[in-house]
């Protein structure tokens, strides 16, 4: 179906009073299509290199997969050990600006969920780790692409892609329980989970922390310091007029959501998003889709700033319940204790340095589970002999070529 027919339909049910499930399909194909998101997705080809054990209980494995263009994926997966009977859930984590599979909260839920009964994938996002050319980390080295509206939609598709690769790839594991997958965005990635939840319709639930508060016009999503990535792509909804109303009711008819950010959160300026803001843009989600069935919640930590909250209580408990991970139970996390990220940070060695900067009053309260620490490099999937001879389709610059070249081959 083209476009042209897509954007037909769309804008016949955009004037329809209630949103319905037909009219949820016909706009979600509209939308994949307008971030240039591959139909159908990628074959995973997917490679296992290693598997190595990261701390007590758990097992991990070093993978790659196939994304857009014939790119590759790094990815650490890490499995509960043994195995609990019966199939399991799985977690996919979405990094935000800077963030990769080294990042101390990918590598924390990593063992933490592993060790409670799920499969928790944590992949490297394009640019950092080892899909930079020099295997750096935090070097926000995608905002450094150029181009306008139509760039920044393929690469926040690619970001969209790169997330729905992470649950094909769970989907791919016997172990795990499809109907039982989770999706998990922070900061950018709570951008990029809000879309991605919007329009794949596999995972049963998503977490969106450290944003979430969509709005109808200009906000922090449409903000110019980071357009390449956000701002051109949440821009480019603006056809759908109420565009919270529309991507929360897209993700209502796929399942549950769960907003939860610190009240002090300054980066996505949370104080400018307070109660009554998510009430209304509930209340119009509400009416849009007819009902309030999945229809998002929302929390929040009052003293707490940017951070990534599914490390937290109060939404441990709630993956608890939606999930049912099979070494927990509700009275096993009402009663496990927690430990400030920069205190865990300063007992144990760690490869990702901002985890000290989680000392400051702000800093996620995480459940403790004896997390140990770990370096970086034990989180590679190549070694330092291999990584010349295998970069090229990893690397941000395959992607951005072929992308360039697919832009410059449609006009």
């Amino acid at each position: 179906m083209g476009g042209i027919l897509f954007a037909i339909l769309a804008t016949a049910f955009l004037q329809a009073d209630v949103f319905t499930h037909d009219q949820a399909v016909v706009l979600r194909a509209r939308l994949r299509h307008s971030f240039y998101i591959p139909d159908p997705l990628p074959a995973l080809d997917a490679e296992v290199r290693r598997t190595f054990s990261p701390a007590s209980g758990v097992t991990a494995q070093a993978v790659t997969y196939t994304t857009e263009f014939r790119t590759r994926i790094p990815s650490i997966v890490y499995l509960p050990d043994p195995l609990p009977p019966g199939r399991i859930p799985a977690l996919v984590v979405i990094n935000g600006h800077a963030g990769d599979k080294y990042s101390w909260y990918s590598y924390y839920t990593g063992i933490l969920y592993a060790r409670a009964g799920a499969v928790v994938v944590t992949y490297d996002q394009i640019g950092e780790g080892e899909r930079n050319a020099s295997r750096k980390s935090a070097t926000r080295a995608h905002d450094s692409i150029t181009g306008d509206e139509e760039m920044g939609r393929r690469l926040n598709g690619l970001m969209q892609t790169d997330a729905m690769q992470g649950v094909s790839y769970a989907l791919s594991l016997p172990e795990v329980d499809p109907s039982r997958i989770g999706v998990l965005g922070f900061s950018l990635g709570s951008l990029v989970g809000a879309l991605d939840g919007a329009l794949d319709t596999r995972p049963r639930i998503v977490v969106l922390v450290g944003g979430g508060n969509l709005t109808i016009g200009p906000g922090h999503w449409d903000a110019a310091g980071h357009a390449i990535c956000q701002g051109y792509a949440y821009g480019s909804l603006h056809f759908l007029g109420d565009r919270p109303a529309y991507v929360y009711a897209l993700q209502a008819d796929r399942g549950p959501t769960l907003i939860w950010n610190g009240r002090q959160d300054q980066v996505t300026h949370q104080e400018e998003t307070p109660d009554a803001f998510y009430e209304d843009m509930r209340r119009r989600t509400v009416v849009l889709r007819g009902s309030d069935k999945n229809v998002f919640e929302y929390g929040w930590n009052d003293a707490g700033g940017h951070r990534p909250y599914w490390l937290t209580k109060p939404v441990a408990l709630w993956l608890q319940r939606q999930l049912r991970f099979a070494n927990w139970t509700e009275a096993k996390v009402a009663a496990m204790a927690e430990v400030k990220i920069g205190d865990w940070a300063s007992r144990v060695a760690v490869g990702d340095p901002s985890a000290k900067a989680e000392a400051r009053p702000d800093g996620t309260v995480a459940l403790a589970d004896d997390v140990p620490g770990y370096a970086q490099g034990e989180l590679n999937v190549f070694t330092p002999e291999e990584w010349p001879a295998v970069k090229a389709p990893y690397a941000m610059e395959a992607w951005v070529d072929a992308a360039r070249a697919a832009e410059a081959a449609e006009r």
